[in-house]
């Protein structure tokens, strides 16, 4: 909806105020004020200003609709496992849970707005050096359509990379809540190019998959980390229940 409004916004504003060569192609002597550059320049900032406005309204909603909806998926799997193991358990939001949330709702905030913000930037960019240039309008139409397709890639980057972690911080909550220390690390078997330490971290104790400290992380490539906190990352952690290992 956004790349649809802001082009249809930009051609207008280019036929409007096209750049000096193509006016005087077209025999144009005049500006209506004296500069296409900087008209088009206030008319993609009253634009920015409008859209960032809006994304600001909406972004909050946003994110807490992501952060519900990974917490209730991680709920759901960690009932079911808790389940096989004969216990039934009505989870609710405490106090750490909540904490966890709020934290990934501001993250998930900031980052919703970064991504309009750069796109906006990232366009006008490209627009002023069109205008300077000279180009025309259909050159720099295939430009901007390019720049919506890299925005929707992180977009969706960001997307899948921010709930991997949401569910992996809402869930260690709920097992430390649970009095659950351990788990086993799990890997996805997703992605075109798995980690070679996560891979192998999953194989470890004859296919059960490494044990570590939930509190702590696991100890991979040096470092502790928690399935789902690195980049990319769509491994998970298996909990580790006294008792019911087999």
């Amino acid at each position: 909806m956004m790349h649809r409004s802001l082009l249809y916004f930009v051609q207008a504003q280019y036929r409007a105020n096209p750049p000096p060569s193509l006016a005087q192609d077209a025999g144009w002597e005049a500006f209506r004020d004296g500069s296409p550059a900087n008209a088009m320049r206030r008319a993609m900032h009253r634009m920015s200003r409008r859209w960032l406005k809006a994304f600001d309204k909406g972004a909050e909603d946003l994110a807490k609709y992501f952060v519900d909806r990974a917490a209730g998926a991680t709920d759901v799997q960690l009932k079911d496992i808790l389940k096989k193991a004969g216990f039934t358990v009505e989870f609710r939001t405490t106090y750490d849970v909540n904490n966890a949330m709020q934290a990934a709702i501001g993250e998930n905030v900031g980052l919703i707005k970064s991504i309009a913000s750069q796109h906006l930037t990232e366009v006008e960019g490209l627009v002023m050096r069109s205008m300077q240039d000279g180009r025309d309008l259909a050159t720099l139409t295939q430009e901007l359509t390019h720049r919506y397709q890299l925005t929707s890639r992180r977009a969706s980057f960001i997307a899948r990379d921010q709930a991997n972690k949401m569910t992996s911080v809402i869930n260690r909550a709920r097992q430390q809540e649970l009095g659950i220390t351990q788990a086993r690390w799990c890997h996805s078997h997703g992605g075109k190019q798995p980690r070679k330490s996560h891979v192998e971290a999953s194989q470890s104790d004859g296919g059960k998959g490494k044990v570590y400290d939930i509190a702590k992380g696991c100890l991979i490539d040096g470092e502790y980390i928690w399935p789902g906190q690195l980049p990319n990352c769509r491994c998970t952690a298996q909990s580790i229940i006294p008792g019911m290992e087999d």
